[in-house]
């Protein structure tokens, strides 16, 4: 009874605080996901009120919170919509991935990590904060700026990409030999292959299957649909955040809708668990001696990331200012980094700490970026004052850019 007790304390007392840091941030038009990793440090072993009898109970929510996080990325895109974005945007996908990975990797390799380490930090350092991005373009107005579409053609492919880095790592993290992984990766391109042509080709008739007038019978067959697709892609070794991502792609219409908007304040409740859960899990301790690289990190790869953009909206056609603004705003990072560095931490525990304040440093810095580089830039390439010609009708599927990811 009194481990009970204590465990309705400590979760009350956290989702509690969770509530106040979002409305704070919320007041100052922030992304919470830098308070919520604090709030984890603090609560966590080595912070200022360590917390024991909520651990586990948070740590299956954690991983609810990932799941939800990935099927309300797949609700936000249609099968079609991702074939056409792999087909026009490839080129940046490759360029994103080359500048932006490529840092993490060698930073892993000179601290001595080992090889698995380097492609979980390339992880790390390769995507950008959907979530906080989609904010961002909100809060600047630039929804329906030419360049918008080119910075959500590079998160599209981003998150695609996930289907088949993640499995691959969880591969590797488990020790599995190289024929091991090479199946693993071989099921995981098979299983989002089938998954795209079913969704082409029968979308709607599965949209049918699961649609419900009724809310509480459709968000239980969803959110059941989902957990238990899941549960079969973790036993394959494919990863549960996958199985999540191809549920949601497989969705479609109004059955995606209808599910977003039941299951959205659930994704931001277990989100919201989730990186407290990291902060948890990390010992405050562990940051001094890494803070160093990190921020060595966080800033080449904020000019990376720069480059990239200023590179994708060029090949759009788009003026230099557009190519700077795309560049500023895709430097946040944010939930797949920490997602990915939760994976690793069993291989190389100082990847979490190392992570952490690489977060904590780009999703402070991210929607400074997105807001000056362009009036810096102008100023440095002394390019004349923006036109109003930059500002373009608003796009018919800006409400992608709400994408949580």
């Amino acid at each position: 009874m009194h481990d009970t007790t204590a465990l309705l304390i400590e979760l009350g007392s956290i989702i509690l605080a969770l509530g106040l840091l979002g409305r704070l941030a919320g007041r100052i038009g922030f992304s919470p996901i830098p308070l919520y990793l604090l709030a984890g440090l603090a609560f966590g072993h080595g912070g200022l009120l360590p917390m024991n009898a909520s651990e586990e109970f948070i740590a299956t929510g954690a991983e609810i919170g990932v799941i939800l996080l990935l099927l309300l990325l797949g609700l936000e895109y249609s099968a079609s919509e991702l074939v056409t974005n792999l087909k026009t945007q490839y080129p940046s996908g490759i360029v994103d991935f080359v500048l932006n990975a490529l840092p993490g990797a060698v930073a892993a390799l000179i601290l001595g990590w080992g090889p698995v380490a380097a492609v979980a930090l390339a992880g790390v350092t390769w995507i950008s904060s959907s979530g906080v991005i989609a904010k961002v373009l909100g809060d600047l107005g630039r929804l329906g700026n030419r360049e918008t579409p080119v910075i959500l053609g590079v998160l599209v492919i981003e998150d695609l990409a996930m289907a088949v880095y993640l499995p691959l790592l969880t591969a590797l993290l488990a020790g599995l030999s190289l024929a091991g992984g090479s199946l693993t990766l071989l099921i995981s391109l098979g299983t989002v292959s089938i998954v795209l042509y079913v969704a082409l080709r029968h979308g709607r008739l599965i949209s049918r299957a699961v649609s419900s007038d009724n809310p509480e019978m459709l968000l239980l067959v969803v959110l059941g649909l989902t957990l238990f697709v899941a549960g079969i892609a973790q036993e394959l070794q494919v990863s549960a955040a996958v199985g999540a991502f191809l549920v949601g792609i497989a969705l479609s219409g109004e059955v995606a809708e209808g599910a977003h908007n039941l299951l959205a304040p659930l994704r931001d409740l277990f989100a919201a668990v989730f990186f407290v859960f990291f902060g948890l899990s990390t010992d405050p301790a562990d940051i001094p001696p890494v803070l160093v690289p990190a921020l060595i990190l966080a800033v080449v790869t904020a000019l990376t990331k720069i480059a990239t953009g200023w590179y994708a909206a060029r090949r759009a056609g788009i003026g230099p200012r557009g190519r700077l603004r795309a560049g500023g705003t895709l430097v946040a990072r944010g939930e797949f980094s920490i997602v990915i560095a939760g994976l690793a931490v069993g291989v190389e525990p100082r990847i979490g700490p190392l992570a952490t304040a690489y977060v904590l440093i780009l999703v402070i810095i991210g929607p400074l970026t997105a807001r000056w580089t362009e009036p810096l830039g102008r100023r440095f390439l002394r390019t004349p004052a923006p036109a109003p010609k930059e500002q373009a009708a608003p796009l018919e599927t800006a409400d992608t850019a709400s994408t949580p990811t």
